[in-house]
């Protein structure tokens, strides 16, 4: 009877190392997925790409090859001398367009005092015009009655039609004062 409680015991032991190899090799084949390995050792990398947001030529290297670096430290410094003369061509391309906006400003305030100037002018022929054709009332008035002559008489027209012209040419500049505006 001894023999057989030591052959169930021996049975039992067998069993239990038998699920514990199938529960242990299927962990095996299942591992941590595709793409992953287990191990104890030490990783070294030959080669690591590194890059920039801007292509240039390096100025200074910061780490020798070896030696051990963290994340999001400098490991080397551009040449900026490129990108600081782009910058500087920007800041003086900024500072013309600047000029130029103001002088065509200026420009603008020159030509609207050109344009009120020519509208005074306008005023000014008016009332010429409005005192020559007067003054012809007066005249042909005088010469019904014989007390003016008549070459008083036409050189009072004449300076109504002078008149006239000079407010049609005043009127004129301003439509081409208001153009340049």
């Amino acid at each position: 009877m001894h023999a057989i409680k030591k052959l169930l015991i021996a049975l039992a032991i067998l069993a239990v190392a038998a699920g514990l190899y199938y529960y242990w090799s299927d962990l095996d084949h299942e591992g941590f997925g595709e793409g992953f390995a287990s191990g104890n050792g030490r990783l070294e990398a030959v080669e690591i790409d590194i890059a920039t947001k801007l292509a240039g030529r390096i100025d200074n290297v910061l780490v020798d090859e070896g030696d051990m670096v963290i994340a999001g430290q400098t490991l080397a410094l551009m040449d900026t001398k490129a990108l600081e003369a782009q910058r500087d061509e920007a800041i003086a391309q900024h500072q013309q367009a600047t000029h130029l906006v103001l002088s065509a400003e200026a420009q603008v305030v020159m030509r609207e005092s050109d344009q009120a100037a020519v509208e005074a002018t306008v005023v000014q022929r008016e009332s010429e015009l409005d005192s020559a054709q007067r003054h012809l009332a007066r005249t042909e008035a005088l010469a019904r009655d014989g007390a003016a002559s008549t070459q008083e008489l036409d050189d009072d027209r004449a300076r109504v039609n002078g008149s006239q012209a000079a407010v049609s040419a005043a009127r004129a500049q301003v439509a081409a004062a208001r153009a340049a505006v």
